[in-house]
């Protein structure tokens, strides 16, 4: 049942993407150009998206499990540090070069479209180089690996040097 919703909920938004025209590359230019022929006409379906998802999350902070039973994983922090203005950066100086972002993207690659196919070989690649600079952060640390307000997750090395030792 789960996926079943997964599926509806991935669809659904997929179609908003489209009727509000947050798929199509040259319209997200047009909107981000304001120093040229800009076009306004996303930050209605941007106020219309932010209203809907404050609502949702205004619910979901009274819960502890969701609709489906699961439990409630809502981050708990607001620190603004480094990571997160230079991810910011990074995501908002592609999305202003290709027009396009992940939600969009996964939509243009369902679509056949070349642009799309670029876009998410991309991405992956990044998500890649990311995901090795952090194995490789992770092993310069002393202690448990954390990320924001998560949970302390051991280290494979960690683990590794416990069993040896059998210090548990």
């Amino acid at each position: 049942m789960t996926n079943l919703i997964a599926l509806l909920s991935g669809l659904i938004f997929g179609l908003g993407l489209i009727l509000g025209g947050m798929a199509n590359p040259a319209k997200v230019l047009a909107f981000l150009d304001v120093a040229g022929a800009w076009d306004p006409s996303l930050a209605l379906v941007m106020a219309g998206a932010a209203g809907v998802a404050s609502l949702a999350f205004t619910a979901a902070r009274r819960r502890d499990r969701s609709y489906l039973g699961a439990k409630m994983q809502i981050p708990a922090s607001r620190l603004i540090d480094k990571r997160l203005v230079l991810g910011s950066l990074a995501f908002g100086i592609g999305w202003g070069m290709a027009g396009i972002c992940p939600g969009p993207a996964l939509v243009l690659l369902g679509s056949g479209s070349a642009k799309g196919m670029v876009f998410v070989g991309a991405m992956l690649l990044g998500m890649g180089v990311f995901a090795m600079l952090e194995k490789g952060r992770a092993g310069r640390r002393s202690g448990p690996v954390q990320t924001g307000d998560a949970q302390p997750v051991d280290r494979p090395d960690d683990s590794r040097a416990r069993r040896k030792t059998g210090n548990e």
